[in-house]
């Protein structure tokens, strides 16, 4: 075979398979998936919401988690202490739950992207299921470089409009929500995560037994003392 044909035949083969990647790049993932820090935060994007809430609004106590979705200790406390915490301080009226993101941007690359497939899929009413998901298969997608064909199997799985999602994550529409949600974490004092606001104090390294004598202890300050009865 001549040297220019053998030249001409390796230069289409680069060509193809270049023009193969790119295609398959498309049809795979099409435009790719970013979430900016620092968001500019408008007015929209804390009008009637302010964190993700679970319990009775008439609990006595509020507490306020801030986390990172890539922090291993946010999902240990998500796995292991989370379930406690729901039944026996949420579920019986104690407490009232405030999820809140502190994305630690210096330490992990993808939690942004990852506190975004949480609120695309609180918009379609999944935000606690696919919460817990992300944590629990937090080791699946926090060391990969593209931490988005996890999230495909966890939205999918959750029974979730895998399209609607996807459109949603690539708007970037939330940005902003979990900048504001960062800024208020800094402005009132958080500085690692998990970290907990109960009664205008922030506490870390709480476990579930930690938190529920913490909110007996608060609860029983806020009850007034019965007066004693008067005699006769």
């Amino acid at each position: 075979m001549a040297q220019g044909q053998r030249n001409f035949q390796i230069v289409f083969g680069v060509v193809v398979v270049v023009g193969v990647v790119f295609l398959a790049s498309k049809l795979m993932g099409g435009k790719p998936v970013s979430i900016p820090a620092n968001a500019v935060v408008t007015t929209a994007d804390t009008a009637g919401f302010h964190g993700y809430v679970i319990g009775d609004a008439a609990a006595p106590i509020e507490i306020t988690e801030y986390a990172d979705y890539q922090c291993p200790g946010c999902a240990n406390f998500d796995q292991v202490q989370w379930p406690v915490v729901a039944t026996s301080l949420i579920k019986t009226g104690k407490v009232r739950w405030r999820y809140r993101d502190f994305p630690l941007d210096n330490l992990h690359s993808h939690t942004r992207v990852a506190a975004h497939a949480a609120a695309c899929a609180d918009e379609q009413g999944k935000f606690w299921e696919v919460k817990g998901l992300l944590f629990g298969r937090q080791n699946d997608w926090a060391p990969v470089g593209d931490p988005m064909p996890v999230f495909k199997e966890i939205v999918q799985g959750s029974g979730l409009d895998y399209d609607k999602w996807l459109g949603c994550m690539r708007s970037a529409k939330f940005a902003g929500r979990i900048q504001a949600s960062q800024d208020e974490g800094t402005k009132v004092g958080i500085n690692e995560t998990p970290s907990f606001l109960v009664g205008g104090r922030i506490y870390t390294g709480l476990n579930s037994d930690m938190l529920t004598k913490l909110v007996d202890s608060l609860t029983a300050l806020a009850t007034p003392a019965q007066a004693a009865p008067k005699k006769p």
